[in-house]
């Protein structure tokens, strides 16, 4: 009598979150086990109150296979990883009051929630001047080019390309530079236009 293997291609064929019917005495793989965890698929012996119609496993199956061969290395239901290169990103003008109209802030987000990220992160850059600015998230900046001064809670600290800030959430800082900065920035959370 041939056993019934449960692989973790039978795995990859459910939705996240789904169930897989296990028929009794079925071998269930350690990697399909794994497969399971990770996309939060249970073993079930009992078909679910509403049984997919075969058509909607195939549909399902089908589906897996067309996203894994777009995405080579991707796991279905998992954000892919992404790079942002600096040399393809063009800044826009920031959008939030603060800098005095002869300032020049620019700003592009590279990395959101939209990629599944729980930070965000992008670039900045600022001409000679200064603005304030309220911090109801916490945030990394990370100096690329020229010098980045942080007044206020940031005490007056001057950053050069390769140094890095951490302000801390609730920070009051002024943010400012004599000639010319560009730093990348990675906040917590991802979504801060929410925080207060």
């Amino acid at each position: 009598m041939t056993r019934i293997v449960i692989a973790a291609d039978d795995v990859l064929g459910v939705e996240p979150g789904g169930h897989l019917l296990v028929p009794p005495g079925a071998l269930v793989t350690p990697l399909a086990r794994d497969v399971a965890r990770e996309r939060s698929v249970t073993f079930t012996t009992k078909a679910p109150a509403s049984t997919p119609r075969p058509e909607d496993a195939l549909e399902q199956r089908i589906r897996s296979i067309v996203a894994t061969m777009l995405l080579p290395g991707a796991v279905p239901g998992r954000h892919p990883v992404k790079l942002a290169q600096a040399r393809s990103v063009t800044l826009e003008p920031f959008g939030h009051p603060g800098p005095s109209p002869d300032q020049q802030v620019r700003v592009k987000d590279v990395i959101t929630s939209d990629d599944g990220s729980p930070m965000a992160a992008g670039y900045m850059s600022l001409t000679a001047g200064s603005f304030s600015w309220d911090f109801g998230y916490d945030e990394v900046q990370i100096v690329l080019e020229g010098e980045l001064h942080l007044g206020g809670d940031g005490g007056d600290r001057i950053g050069h390309p390769g140094d890095i800030f951490y302000i801390p959430k609730g920070s009051h800082i002024t943010f400012g530079t004599p000639s010319w900065t560009k730093f990348v920035y990675v906040t917590f959370p991802a979504d801060w236009e929410g925080q207060s």
